[in-house]
């Protein structure tokens, strides 16, 4: 491969990181992702451009990603509340000339930093949940379609009406969250802090340039994208990542578990002895079999699924 058009392996390092890979991947590995991130970016950008020239407008605005990724409803929620948080740390750093940041804290933690922590431009959660009012209008949810709304009502948990969707995307962040209690409990101090740090790992931010030029996206689209598109981008690459390197640990410790036995009879180890599956860092082999993975679809009807003769040919799924 053609390393130099490779520039994201720090990054995806990162982030590999953050999703529970505690080994150096080789660049091989990183490379691998890069280029499926990339793909992946490449149809997104398509799908929404298509999708914005059916509304008759030739500029990609957010809701045509978001609709793109309208059937996963946990992520949607958490992408909205991403949005709605990032403008409000917005005008608090107009007011008071603090740092926004890459934003991925905001994926668990919407206030952002440590849990009860102020945030970097001193404003406290309490202050920033009065502020946090304005929310992402999708056309095709069915409260939208019509020009009278119900009145809104508070959910603060004390008996205030909570629907399906905002349930979904609090099981979904509880179960992030444990996940990550997990990977952290026997960190130490300074182990936390670097992967605080890595947390903020991002294609995009303070990146728009590059990542532009890195997917090719003068040439995907009509108009430049605004910068709300781009940090979607931003926060979907990033979730690209992590589930390509969670689901390759997972095959990992499957054929772990089908090694074990092996590894139990064999009671002396030797000095130049294959390290140990449990030490080596996640190879090409389990990010091809993980893309392989999340891209096979439902089984049911498969075989008659838009077959037309000839070869069955499948569009990309978006991860």
């Amino acid at each position: 491969m053609d390393k130099a058009k490779y520039k994201y392996r720090l990054e995806i390092q990162q982030m590999m990181f953050v999703s529970g890979e505690t080994n150096d991947p080789p660049e091989s590995t990183t490379m691998v992702i890069e280029t499926i991130v990339k793909d992946q970016v490449v149809e997104l950008i398509l799908q929404a451009q298509k999708t914005a020239n059916a509304r008759g407008q030739k500029s990609i605005l957010p809701e045509d990603l978001i609709f793109l990724i309208r059937h996963d409803k946990a992520k949607v929620n958490r992408l909205r509340t991403y949005l709605s948080w990032k403008d409000v740390r917005k005008n608090a750093k107009d007011q008071e000339s603090g740092d926004l940041g890459a934003g991925n804290d905001l994926l668990d933690n919407p206030a952002g930093g440590a849990a009860g922590a102020p945030n970097a431009s001193g404003m406290d959660n309490k202050m920033l949940a009065k502020q946090k009012k304005s929310q992402i209008r999708l056309p095709w949810e069915l409260e939208f379609m019509f020009n009278e709304q119900p009145l809104e009502s508070n959910d603060d948990g004390h008996g205030n009406q909570i629907d399906e969707e905002e349930r979904e995307a609090v099981l979904a962040q509880l179960k992030r969250l444990k996940q990550n209690d997990e990977r952290t409990k026997n960190m130490t101090q300074k182990e936390y802090v670097h992967w605080s740090e890595c947390r903020q790992a991002s294609f995009t931010f303070r990146k728009a340039k590059r990542f532009r030029e890195w997917c090719g996206m003068a040439q995907l689209t009509e108009s430049r994208p605004n910068d709300d598109v781009i940090d979607i981008l931003g926060f979907l690459t990033f979730e690209m990542v992590c589930s390509l390197t969670e689901k390759a640990l997972e095959i990992k410790k499957n054929r772990r578990e089908e090694f074990r036995q092996e590894k139990e009879n064999k009671k002396r180890r030797y000095l130049f002895d294959e390290p140990s599956n449990d030490t080596k860092p996640i190879m090409p082999e389990y990010i091809y079999e993980a893309w392989r993975q999340l891209q096979t679809g439902p089984q049911e009807g498969r075989c008659l699924y838009n077959f037309r003769g000839g070869r069955l040919k499948e569009k990309i799924r978006l991860i």
